[in-house]
C-alpha cells in the first residue's frame, strides 16, 4: 500500500477521540457555552477527563473562578448551534439566547446544563498543574444525566477545518468488560 506524507497540523484529525461537546460554565452573574472537542477520559471510577481549553476564552475565566462546569453532549440535530457558539465570543454575547439554547439547572454545580442535549455531566475541576503550560484541566464528573427517548445518539466529531464526522451505526462484540 502507498503512502504519503500527511501535515502535522492535521493530526488532530485523525486521532479526535469524542464528540463535539457544549461546555458551560458560570460565575457569579455571568455564564457561558463553549465548543470544545478536545478532550479524553482519565479514570472510570470515579470518572475523571481531561480537556484543554484556551486561556482566550470567556469560559476559561468564568472555568478558573468557579472551578466547574457542565459537559453537554449534543446530537448531528443541533449542528449548526455548537458550530456558532464555537464561532461566538461569550464575552458580549449571550449565546443560550443567540442560538436558542435552553438553560436548566445543575444538580450539584453552578453551571447549566442545556436542555437540547442528549447528555449532561455535571463536573469539578480537580487539577490544575497543566493549566499553565497545556490549559489542560482534569475534571471529575460528580452527576451524570442522559434523556431516556434518544437511543442511538447522532453525536458530532470534529475533523478540523469545519469539517464533521457523525456518529452512525453501533455494533457489539464480544468482551469480557463488565
Amino acid at each position: 500500500m502507498a503512502r504519503r506524507s500527511y501535515p502535522l497540523s492535521k493530526v488532530y484529525g485523525l486521532l479526535e477521540p469524542g464528540p463535539v461537546v457544549l461546555v458551560t460554565t458560570a460565575h457569579q452573574d455571568h455564564r457561558d457555552v463553549m465548543t470544545l472537542s478536545w478532550h479524553v477520559m482519565l479514570d472510570f471510577e470515579p470518572p475523571q477527563l481531561g480537556f484543554v481549553m484556551s486561556d482566550r476564552n470567556h469560559s476559561f475565566d468564568l472555568l478558573q473562578a468557579s472551578n466547574e462546569c457542565v459537559i453537554n453532549i449534543p446530537t448531528v440535530e443541533l449542528a449548526e448551534k455548537v458550530v456558532g457558539c464555537g464561532n461566538t465570543s461569550g464575552a458580549k454575547v449571550d449565546k443560550f439566547k443567540r442560538f436558542s439554547l435552553t438553560p436548566l439547572p445543575a444538580k450539584k454545580v453552578g453551571a447549566p446544563l442545556i436542555a437540547e442535549c442528549h447528555a449532561s455531566l455535571e463536573c469539578r475541576v480537580v487539577d490544575t498543574t497543566m493549566v499553565p503550560k497545556y490549559g489542560l484541566f482534569v475534571l471529575e464528573v460528580v452527576q451524570a444525566w442522559i434523556d431516556p427517548a434518544v437511543e442511538n445518539p447522532r453525536t458530532l466529531h470534529h475533523r478540523g477545518y469545519g469539517s464533521f464526522m457523525v456518529a452512525g451505526e453501533t455494533i457489539k462484540l464480544k468482551s469480557k468488560m463488565k
